[in-house]
């Protein structure tokens, strides 16, 4: 429970970075962070895997790209879904899961080293 915490806290952390380097995603505070990082785990949990799986004919051709697409359109949803949190269009959200992503790839191995 408390490594869920954590890395809650930490993707938090990365969404107001993302949304103060990028003009194009905006978010209303901290305690907004936390549910869009919330509310993008869970996405992530239940829906990205359906996802990922109907569109394997379209991953394999583009050689795994359109796996950046699936990530942009969950962030559209989170966009959707929580107040306080928008994002400019497409290629914002493009541009902020790619960010997002690496982001936490580099809180990941912080976390991992403790």
């Amino acid at each position: 429970m408390n490594n869920f915490i954590i890395r809650l806290v930490l993707s938090a952390i990365a969404v107001v970075i993302c949304a103060t380097v990028l003009p194009g995603a905006h978010v209303d505070g901290f305690l907004i962070a936390v549910v869009v990082a919330g509310v993008l785990a869970i996405l992530n949990i239940l829906i990205k895997p359906v996802l990922v799986i109907l569109t394997i004919p379209i991953t394999i051709v583009t050689l795994g790209l359109f796996l950046l697409v699936i990530n942009t359109i969950l962030i559209l949803l989170v966009d959707w879904l929580v107040p306080g949190f928008t994002v400019d269009g497409f290629w914002w959200a493009l541009v902020f899961s790619i960010l997002l992503s690496l982001i936490n790839s580099i809180f990941g191995g912080l976390n991992e080293s403790r």
